[in-house]
């Protein structure tokens, strides 16, 4: 197999660099020559290349806290992550030295790379996308409605509501359109992200494929419910509701008001699980959850979140809009029912009263039924979870994502060799 080099922005600070890292894992299985490269390292994996001299590691920690200072001169309604990529670097003439075959860049922001570092890489080069921020402007996560600016183009008539200062939206996505002029292959995980970059004024030419993210089945697999519930601390005779952090209130595409109203109908028909939060501790002010919260803080290592998904007799993930959510992938992987709604990469994993429950968007009351649904009794949701774990094997495996990136890694690597993908140059008017 060709030599692939991994590039992200980190191999473990958050969910992109948690799904490169388990990539390149499940690549060095198959081939050993694999590399990965980050700019923010937190695992203790030695063959990782991170920041190693005092310059580097000096830079690592300034780079972001510039980008994120320049990003502040944008006011926005829009308080996902936005970034700038703005600050060069000497990456791109690194990997174009290199003696790898093909380079897989993922989550790559932070200032890791330049918008124009990007466009310099001239080695074979495959791109996987773990949200919107490569067709959009300096937002990751945006409005995927018909007149959305990533659609139609960012003018300057057709700036939101509520935004102020500079239009650094606009600015990064013309600097997109200028830096950017040879297609590159796109891996999306889900195939709603893939249409988005289809109907994209920045990507509409650009191949683009959809492979899924690589879970370890052997790790994320289901445990037995009450060692798991006496490992964590958890009660044995109560029924458990497990959701990700509340902490993003101001983030409407957490969904968390609309968690938070299915809940409330739920405690007014007289229902009295336990919520079990993981992924943030307990707040100094308290949130009015209608239920006991048991807050687990963050947990870093697979092994006990297979143990959490396996304690629990449901997982909510309310987002309005998700690519393809680790997770519940991870859930399903530990025969954990989900319950989330029915739009944007979110029916990719669920399969609607199969593995969980799909409400309609954004229906708090049908987000209730469906928690309540999913708590109907341990048949079950022993159906559910054997349906979920098989669904999971068929899709996430390593034997069935790791092929299809192998296959991938070849084409383009021959495609570039017979001139036919990523010579060709876009001409682009500007804007």
């Amino acid at each position: 197999m060709a030599t692939i080099e991994i590039l992200s922005h980190s191999d473990s600070a958050g969910g992109a660099s948690r799904a490169a890292y388990r990539l390149y894992r499940a690549l060095r299985s198959f081939s050993p020559e694999t590399r990965m490269t980050v700019m923010d390292k937190k695992t203790d994996d030695w063959r990782i290349r991170g920041p190693a001299t005092i310059y580097e590691k000096v830079e690592r920690y300034i780079r972001p806290k510039i980008g994120g200072r320049l990003a502040a001169l944008q006011k926005s309604a829009n308080y996902c992550i936005h970034s700038l990529n703005i600050l060069p670097s000497n990456m791109a003439a690194g990997i174009n030295d290199s003696a790898v075959d093909l380079v897989n860049l993922h989550w790559v922001c932070g200032e890791s790379l330049s918008i124009e570092d990007i466009g310099k890489i001239r080695k074979p080069l495959v791109w996987t996308f773990h949200d919107m921020w490569a067709l959009c402007g300096s937002e990751h996560i945006t409005d995927d409605g018909p007149n959305a600016r990533w659609r139609t183009g960012y003018f300057p008539d057709n700036r939101p509501t509520g935004a102020s200062g500079l239009d650094l939206d606009r600015y990064t996505w013309n600097r997109k359109r200028r830096a950017w002029k040879t297609p590159i292959q796109i891996v999306t995980p889900s195939r709603w992200l893939a249409d988005c970059v289809r109907h994209s004024a920045l990507m509409k030419d650009w191949p683009v494929t959809v492979i899924p993210n690589v879970l370890q089945t052997d790790v994320f697999k289901p445990l037995d419910r009450e060692h798991s519930r006496h490992a964590l601390n958890l009660p044995l005779d109560q029924q458990i509701v497990l959701f990700g952090a509340l902490g993003g209130t101001r983030d409407l595409n957490k969904g968390y008001d609309l968690l938070l109203q299915a809940l409330n109908i739920m405690a007014a028909g007289g229902a009295r699980p336990l919520c079990v939060v993981f992924g943030q501790g307990e707040p100094r002010q308290a949130l009015p959850v209608p239920f006991p919260v048991r807050w687990m803080g963050h947990i870093g290592d697979d092994t006990t979140l297979a143990l959490l998904y396996s304690a629990a007799d449901v997982m909510v993930a309310p987002s309005r809009l998700e690519n393809l959510p680790q997770s519940g992938t991870e859930a399903h992987a530990c025969g954990c029912p989900v319950v989330a709604f029915d739009c944007t990469g979110l029916p990719e994993v669920v399969e609607h009263l199969s593995t969980g429950y799909l409400a309609r968007p954004f229906d708090p009351g049908d987000l209730a039924n469906g928690i309540a649904w999913a708590l109907g009794g341990s048949e079950l949701r022993r159906r559910l979870g054997d349906a979920a774990r098989a669904r999971a094997l068929r899709l996430w495996s390593p034997q069935v994502v790791v092929p299809a990136y192998v296959q991938l890694y070849e084409s383009v690597i021959e495609s570039c060799r017979a001139g036919c993908l990523q010579l060709r140059q876009i001409e682009r008017p500007s804007l």
